[in-house]
């Protein structure tokens, strides 16, 4: 079962391969890019049907005159903008937390939390599978919830929750041989994780 369910991401490539070429083109690329406007035009048509779209055309045309009036900086004009450093330390510090965060650590030793929870061992794939389909629903959620809260709170509040279910996780990790339940509950903590991975960061 396992060969056909990794063997089925590849089904998606191939319905992309198949459908994109039947795609239009997107219409700021034709006029920004291609400097096609009849071009441009006729995906509009394609994509929102017929009508007067004179309104979307004049939008991308000012998204022209403003790209053109952008300067576009190499990685160390970047770096040494002094009005881009703040952005960039912003951008350095969320890209590194994302990796430090622990996720990789969860899904490297959750295998062996579920072994020690005495699940069967024919279980434990379609448990790890259960961790995975939990971040992807929790991606979907956040995408709901951005709008509504914003990426500000969603980022603290998604850290925070992280780091006290870690905290407990190392509490029910020391003392899982003396309390039979804290294996199940290193469990759940390990689902609760991941949620809020999905949800925050």
């Amino acid at each position: 079962l396992w060969p056909w369910l990794l063997a089925s991401s590849g089904l998606s490539a191939v319905v992309q391969l198949v459908t994109l070429p039947f795609f239009p083109d997107s219409p700021s690329y034709l006029l920004i890019q291609k400097g096609n406007e009849e071009a441009c035009k006729k995906a509009i048509r394609k994509l929102w049907g017929e009508g007067d779209h004179q309104a979307e055309i004049d939008d991308i045309m000012k998204e022209k005159v403003a790209m053109t009036s952008t300067k576009t900086l190499r990685v160390l004009e970047v770096i040494k903008e002094r009005s881009l450093r703040w952005q960039l330390y912003i951008l350095m510090t969320v890209m590194t937390t994302l990796q430090l965060c622990g996720i990789n650590a969860i899904y490297f030793y959750s295998f062996e939390v579920f072994h020690t929870a005495k699940f069967e061992e024919y279980l434990i794939p379609y448990v790890s599978l259960g961790v995975g389909l939990c971040e992807c629903l929790s991606s979907i959620l956040c995408s709901t919830l951005i709008d509504r809260f914003g990426r500000k709170v969603l980022l603290w509040g998604g850290y925070a929750l992280m780091s006290s279910v870690l905290a407990l996780l190392t509490m029910t990790l020391s003392l899982q041989h003396q309390f039979f339940w804290m294996h199940y509950f290193s469990v759940i903590l390990i689902f609760l994780f991941v949620i809020f991975y999905g949800i925050g960061p």
